[in-house]
């Protein structure tokens, strides 16, 4: 059994809620990411995604400098454990479609670590297609609410 702990990647950077859009932008350049953990002090909050930030704010004409992260992140995040099975979370990531997950330490409950897809594919010794598949699937469009 692989866990969690022997893929993820450690000492991930995080923004606080209080930070602008914009900085998030230029964290996620800097660091080639498309998605940052949002904490307060040393709780998870968050997430913030370069998605978040062009369907929630560019699209809804917000200006970057002006808007804070805490505005537009995506509150309804899945974690897992340091010391979980790493089957157990590549079939949450496929049930759910998501390509990356933040890490809580079981005990602290303090975020140690994140987990992506990519992780997952170069350093577990399974096989990754059947997460991958359920993961890149096509969903329908979110119709739910029309933003203008």
């Amino acid at each position: 059994m692989q866990t969690i702990r022997e893929v993820m990647t450690p000492d991930v950077q995080t923004i606080s809620p209080q930070e602008t859009v914009q900085r998030a932008a230029q964290m996620m350049d800097e660091l080639n990411v498309g998605a940052i953990p949002v904490c307060d002090g040393d709780r998870l909050v968050g997430m913030i995604t370069d998605r978040d930030i062009t369907v929630r704010s560019v699209a809804a004409g917000q200006s970057p400098d002006q808007t804070f992260v805490g505005d537009v992140m995506s509150t309804d995040v899945r974690t897992c454990y340091s010391n979980q099975d790493l089957d157990e979370v590549m079939d949450t990531m496929g049930d759910v479609q998501i390509r990356r997950v933040p890490v809580i330490d079981e005990n602290s409950r303090q975020l140690v670590g994140i987990v992506s897809l990519g992780d997952i594919a170069t350093k577990s010794t399974g096989a990754v297609e059947g997460a991958l598949d359920e993961i890149s699937s096509p969903s329908e469009p979110d119709r739910s609410e029309t933003r203008h």
